[in-house]
């Protein structure tokens, strides 16, 4: 799943002018992916907020009385492609790289050289430990994807790991194994848009009506996780590697509310933690 939404992507969304369509030649209705924070947060392209790693404690540097649980990242069009673009590869990188990641995270929790602390995250009691078995793995992965992007990094390249948003190595595996989770169900709508629009009538009529087209709904879909699922909102959100995964599953937890839920429930979705029927 993360392969597909990197092809709609690119398949869709121009690199650099959000007035020309993709390369599959989308509406520009949808086509720009500019996004506007909350002033009180730092742009993550800044030189300044990124060189001191700010906005690894964007939920705790207001004092945990803000809500952080809007757009915190201001980006323009290219900045966000740009941003997005490199996350999804880090995460190919990662769901690649997984059965060598559990082996570290065994290794790094059974460690007899690597003690734990108890401690309260905010989240409960938690064993934090360091992982330097993952974190090496992680590194290594990050690197290859700086490198192949051939374009400067955008947003904070810091790894959480035996800290207080990501405590262990068990954690680490629990949240990027969350990513199929919430892409699987995006991506099972999209493909199966086509088929709903042209085999019922009545959805036709539907689509139609409160969206104009089976086009222009993709797109709108597309462009709203492409946005507000990098947008730095969440708890722990920003613009670490850590917090680009945060985001994304705090956008999962607001789609009840978006105008394009209910298509999405006529599709057959019921949810990102699988089906309980």
């Amino acid at each position: 799943p993360v392969e597909a939404m990197l092809g709609y992507l690119q398949d869709n969304f121009n690199p650099n002018n959000p007035n020309t369509k993709g390369a599959a030649g989308g509406p520009s209705d949808f086509s720009s992916l500019e996004l506007r924070g909350n002033s009180r947060y730092y742009s993550s392209s800044s030189s300044s907020y990124s060189r001191y790693g700010l906005s690894a404690f964007s939920s705790s540097s207001s004092g945990g009385n803000n809500n952080s649980s809007g757009p915190t990242l201001s980006h323009s069009h290219p900045t966000q492609y740009t941003f997005v673009w490199q996350s999804l590869h880090l995460w190919c990188k990662v769901q690649r790289h997984m059965h060598k990641l559990w082996v570290c995270a065994d290794l790094d929790l059974l460690s007899t050289t690597t003690s734990y602390h108890l401690y309260n995250t905010g989240q409960g009691l938690n064993r934090v430990q360091q992982c330097p078995k993952v974190a090496r793995v992680m590194r290594n992965l990050l690197h290859q994807t700086q490198q192949e992007a051939k374009s400067s990094w955008v947003g904070l390249s810091v790894i959480h790991l035996g800290d207080r948003d990501v405590p262990n190595a068990l954690v680490f595996i629990d949240k990027y194994t969350q990513i199929p989770r919430f892409l699987n169900p995006i991506v099972s709508f999209l493909r199966s848009l086509p088929e709903l629009y042209h085999g019922d009538p009545i959805m036709k009529q539907y689509i139609d009506n409160e969206f104009g087209s089976a086009e222009r709904l993709k797109m709108l879909v597309l462009c709203d996780y492409f946005k507000h699922g990098f947008d730095g909102s969440g708890d722990d959100g920003g613009s670490c590697i850590d917090g680009r995964l945060t985001s994304s599953w705090n956008w999962t937890s607001r789609i009840a509310k978006k105008k394009y839920y209910h298509a999405f429930m006529l599709s057959g979705f019921q949810g990102f933690d699988g089906d309980f029927k």
